[in-house]
Order: structure tokens, then sequence, then C-alpha cells
């Protein structure tokens, strides 16, 4: 990993993250191309930051006022965040949040849509998929993009779709009026670019899902972006929508960062509507597999999605990252024809998007991946040695 982990347009993008540092524990910093900068001084928390009014022209500031203590070059700390090569005696990267709930949005793109109505009809067998892919396509076809969510089309195709026995919930969700929130990690449990990501050890299908991941502050106000990739297991969630939560949240399955891009003059929420993700995936017998993901084919705008994961039905007062869900499903066979794709441990996934850099993870199982041992109370502890908390 170096400084490629940066977005294309370093001089303008104002960076946030989380350092670990040892003897002191997560320290909240700026990051420019050059160097990683101590931003105690103005919050404790990335959560805490957030909720300030203008926090990216309070970051500039004290940037401005060199009171941001240098702390470490920044190629150094994304060289020794690969976990292959870690020396904990050094800092590296963190996932970028902290206190805030990691909420998901869940079938907001066509292509993705398809592919969880195929699980559902294919009951999780990877070995169906193909067969049952063709059989939807036949019916639904896969020109749904002009159907808006919610609307009077909507509903009538809902009726065409329920008198040849086609429904779906996942239709349900991606083109009717409620779009699918889930909790898909608890507060702390992200991982951060260069460390492993974690996949059930029963899985036999699985895949990355690369997605824009928006910071809200506990007024529900968008402040940044950053990336994720929301790890899935396929099997276990076409078996069994009651299933998601098996299928979402295993140890290191979550992964956020490098950074939260802040919204300033530079880049905001149409930058964001206009990104377009890329995805590749290395495996170690020398596979590659490589796809994109435009948010600008989202069903629903994102600010639509984040007032139905927040507002006076549901409050978040530490803030909520939200993952805004990907087009990207990858069908391509790599273990034997009508196979389908799946990870195998090893496999190095880099979703990236000029605006937001690159996030980078290895993949192995949730139980080999580093158990998660600090959370919230572990934080406090750190943050009151420190003399941070009010």
């Amino acid at each position: 990993m170096n400084t490629t982990s940066l977005p294309q347009s370093c001089e303008h993008a104002l960076l946030i993250g989380r350092l670990w540092l040892p003897d002191t524990g997560p320290v909240l910093v700026a990051v420019t191309p050059q160097s990683v900068l101590d931003l105690s001084k103005l919050a404790p928390t990335c959560s805490a930051l957030l909720d300030q009014e203008q926090p990216a022209q309070r970051v500039r500031q004290l940037m401005a006022t060199e009171q941001a203590t240098r702390l470490a070059d920044t190629a150094a700390v994304l060289a020794i965040s690969d976990e292959a090569v870690r020396d904990p005696a050094l800092p590296w990267f963190m996932a970028p949040c902290d206190l805030q709930a990691i909420k998901a949005a869940g079938v907001t793109f066509v292509a993705s849509m398809l592919e969880r109505v195929i699980e559902e009809q294919a009951r999780g067998d990877a070995s169906r998929a193909d067969a049952v892919r063709q059989a939807v396509v036949a019916v639904i076809g896969d020109n749904l993009r002009s159907v808006k969510p919610g609307s009077p089309e909507s509903v009538k195709l809902k009726e065409v779709l329920l008198a040849q026995g086609m429904w779906s919930q996942y239709l349900e969700v991606g083109i009717g009026p409620d779009a699918e929130i889930f909790t898909k990690a608890q507060p702390m449990s992200a991982v951060g670019t260069g460390a492993m990501v974690g996949i059930h050890p029963a899985s036999q299908w699985n895949n990355p899902e690369p997605e824009i991941v928006l910071a809200a502050n506990s007024r529900g106000e968008v402040v940044g972006a950053t990336l994720g990739n929301d790890v899935n297991l396929r099997d276990f969630e076409g078996r069994s929508a009651l299933l998601l939560g098996k299928a979402k949240d295993n140890n290191a399955s979550c992964a956020i960062g490098p950074f939260i891009r802040l919204f300033d003059a530079h880049f905001g929420m149409d930058d964001v509507r206009q990104c377009d993700l890329s995805l590749k995936v290395e495996g170690p017998e020398g596979f590659v597999l490589q796809g994109s993901s435009a948010l600008s084919q989202i069903s629903r705008d994102p600010l639509d999605l984040v007032n139905q994961a927040m507002g006076k039905y549901h409050q978040y007062p530490d803030g909520m990252m939200l993952f805004l869900g990907t087009m990207f499903a990858p069908t391509q066979d790599r273990h034997g024809p009508g196979q389908g794709f799946t990870h195998v441990v090893g496999d190095v996934v880099s979703v990236s998007t000029p605006h937001l850099g690159s996030l980078v993870n290895r993949v192995t199982t949730s139980d080999q991946a580093q158990p998660w041992r600090y959370g919230v109370s572990a934080l406090m502890r750190d943050l009151a040695r420190r003399g941070l908390l009010a």
C-alpha cells in the first residue's frame, strides 16, 4: 500500500481518519499526501467532529494555523497499515469512523436487485444460478432501471409480477416505496484499509460489495463520504432473508476507509452522485476479477436513503455511516462452469474511485481474522486517560 490509496485530487481533498498509536489508542487525524496531523484539539472522536457546525472549515482553520501536531509520515503509515506486514509497535490507520451507527441500504441498483431475486429463487445454491438467472430475466426483463421506486408504474409492475408468481421480497424493497435499511455492523467494529476482511468459514458462495459510504452527523446532515466493502454471503441470504444478520455481520466483515473526505467547496453530494467505483479482486492462484459500479445508476437518490434511515423514526445521537448499495454482483465463473464467483482465502480486494482513493483488504475467514476486542468502553478509557473527555 502507498499513497495511491489517496484521492487523485490530493491537493484539494480534506481527509480525516483515525490513527492507532501504540500506548495511546485511536487518535483523530487529518491526512495530507505528506503528513498525518493530530486533530485532538478539535474533537476527541470522529463522531464528535462531524457533529460540529462546518467541520471542514474547522479542520482547515486548525491546519492553517499549524496547531495540528504532525504525528507521522502518510506513506509510511499506509505501508504499515497492511496487516500482512504490520508492526504492532508502529502506528497504522484504522477505519475512519468510531461511535457512529453502521447502517446499509440494500437492493438499490437494478443489477444487484436481479441478483438478489436469483439468490432467492436458487435458494442459495450457486450451481443453479445461471438457469435461474435466465428464467428470471425472461419474465422480469432487465430494464427495470426506468421504474421509479414507489411510483404508480411500480405499483402496476407489482400487480403484473404477482399475477405471474414472480414477485419477490427483493423487488418489494427495490421498486416499492420503502427502502431496505439494515444494520451492517456495530459501532467500532469496522476494519480499515490494509486489514483482513472476514467471510464465514461455512459459506460457499460469497462476494465483495464495493460501495460509497456516507457520513452523517446526529442531525442527519451528510458531511462527508468514504468507501466501503459490504462483504456478503450469498448462500446464507439466499437460503432465507431471515439470515441477513448472519450473511452480513460477522467478524471483520465490514471494511470502511481509507479516509472520510469532508464536504467542502471542492467535493460535495453532487460529486458523490457521479462517482464511478472500480473493484478488483486478485486471487492467490492468479485469478483476476474486475468490475465497476456507477452511482449515477442508483434507483433512489442517496439523500432519500439517508432520510429513510434516519429521522423522526430513527435517531442516531452519534451519527451514522450509511452504505449506499452496489450494482456489482459478480457472476464470472471461478471454480468451474456455472459455479459463478466466490472468494478464496488470500484474495486481495481493491475498491477505488478518483474522489475517495482506494480501500484495499485481504480476505480470510471470520474465525481467523483478528477478533474484535476494542469497543466503546475501551475507547472511553483511553480518551479519559488522555484528558479528552469533558
